[in-house]
């Protein structure tokens, strides 16, 4: 049987046909519901039991895409999502994918590629710049960034580093890091606790400290925390402060838990997964107060920076207990460039050996948009959502739950958490739009998150809309 390659030419007419299918879903996005309406197996159960034995013609995998995936989609995309945390896609975004994706590049090793490895540690710089992160996160200094999928192998990463750090490498040869405490606040991501586990701390050993009424943690409940656990003979050894909580965008004190962390030589990890965009305005730049004690820091440019999922930023003031903890060379793997100590090898930056060329997407979206584009567009999202929280503030029925300091709008109506359960169900059934909920002070909170590539103010007055229609 011969091997059904296709070849460049029919390539190139399918390629055309499914960047004109993608650009008319773009079109068309807003007529669509944007909470899936499928039952569980609905999709499944159109799916033939066994795989095809010879191939099918493409175009009816096409057809496909329309009569199978799309009434499974949920819409991420569509301006009327204002559920979890925006995952904004771009044009530009979703080229640089495609040429990564036809390149197939491996990047484990600098030597498998070396402009998958160089043009990443650029474009890591830039985002420095960009942000006006410390200095100690440039790739010139001791330290560096790294592109991860997740801010959550993010964290993972930035645990297992902080254990090397704290036990000098001897966790990692005999498997022990008996007495190790981590600190984390009440209202940090679930991706800290995971991350807890993974490493072979235990979850005993994380504590949860207290927040204060803005949902922030408390320096002084850290601090006692730690002596606590110090007059115990424990080693508190990893503190993650959050800038952006996932339930309310709370930010944590950072200056304060960092001064906490160099008092008692603790490695400091900042979470800054959604909020780390808002400082490329040089006006919010005060969410990064006190990160340059950080020894770690995350932020996602695939949630609020134009990056198509998965692309997170992740930096290190000192790579040397990163790569102390990551780094495995067997012999297949050795070359001369590695050994020269001249280049860098991100396979020892991240938990998997392979990479792909994720740089490709973000240096397509920071030349396409600029920093100029970038920062009108975090802007325009930043006044939207306090138009929003003014008109829930002069609602005699809403309340502010929390302090909107980012793009994130935590409310409720005074009816209680039945009525608040009930607007939920209601404008999420409209179709129009999407929200999701938290608890916050133990009361069922409606979440109204402001960020996706094309929200307009239309979009969130149609929220408002139908948020106080479901309320009457």
């Amino acid at each position: 049987m011969a091997i059904p390659h296709m070849t460049p030419s029919e390539f190139r007419k399918r390629g055309r046909e499914v960047i004109d299918w993608i650009a008319d879903y773009m079109e068309r996005i807003e007529g669509y519901p944007v909470l899936s309406t499928v039952k569980p197996g609905d999709i499944r159960a159109m799916l033939p039991e066994h795989p095809p034995t010879t191939g099918e013609e493409f175009d009816d995998v096409i057809a496909d895409l329309d009569r199978i995936v799309m009434p499974g989609i949920t819409h991420w995309q569509s301006p009327g999502f204002h559920a979890f945390f925006n995952a904004n896609a771009s044009g530009p975004a979703i080229l640089g994918d495609l040429v990564s994706s036809g390149l197939g590049v491996q990047g484990m090793l600098w030597i498998t590629s070396p402009a998958c490895t160089e043009l990443e540690t650029h474009v890591m710089d830039w985002l420095v710049e960009m942000l006006d992160l410390p200095p100690a996160f440039l790739s010139s200094g001791a330290g560096g960034g790294v592109i991860q999928d997740s801010a959550s192998s993010a964290t993972l990463t930035a645990v297992i580093a902080a254990r090397e750090a704290a036990t000098l490498g001897t966790a990692n040869r005999t498997g022990t890091a008996g007495g190790l405490i981590a600190y984390t606040s009440t209202q940090a991501h679930s991706s800290v606790e995971k991350g807890i586990r993974i490493a072979g701390i235990g979850i005993d050993n994380l504590r949860s400290i207290e927040v204060d009424a803005a949902f922030a943690m408390r320096p002084v409940a850290l601090e006692k925390a730690i002596e606590k656990d110090l007059a115990a003979g424990r080693r508190p050894f990893f503190v993650c402060a959050t800038v952006g909580s996932t339930s309310s965008t709370a930010i944590d004190p950072v200056r304060e838990i960092g001064e906490i962390c160099r008092r008692h030589g603790i490695w400091l990890h900042v979470d800054a997964a959604l909020a780390g965009t808002a400082a490329l305005l040089p006006e919010m730049r005060w969410i990064h107060d006190g990160v340059e004690l950080a020894d770690s820091y995350v932020f996602n440019p695939h949630k609020w920076m134009l990056t198509n999922f998965d692309c997170t930023a992740f930096f290190v003031a000192d790579r040397t207990p990163l790569i102390g903890a990551l780094s495995v060379l067997p012999e297949y793997l050795r070359n001369e460039a590695s050994a020269s100590g001249a280049v860098i090898d991100y396979r020892d930056w991240q938990i998997p050996l392979g990479r792909r060329f994720r740089a490709l997407k973000l240096w397509f979206v920071i030349r396409h948009y600029g920093v100029g584009g970038l920062q009108a567009f975090v802007r325009e999202h930043l006044r939207l959502t306090k138009l929003f929280a003014s008109w829930v503030d002069a609602d005699d029925d809403f309340e502010l739950a929390a302090p909107a300091p980012v793009n994130l709008v935590c409310f409720r109506h005074s009816g209680g958490d039945d009525v608040n359960q009930r607007i939920l169900e209601q404008v999420n059934q409209s179709g129009e739009i999407y929200l999701n909920h938290t608890k916050l002070d133990a009361k069922l909170t409606i979440r109204m998150s402001i960020g996706q590539t094309h929200t307009e103010e239309r979009h969130v007055r149609k929220a408002w809309e139908l948020i106080r229609k479901a309320s009457a």
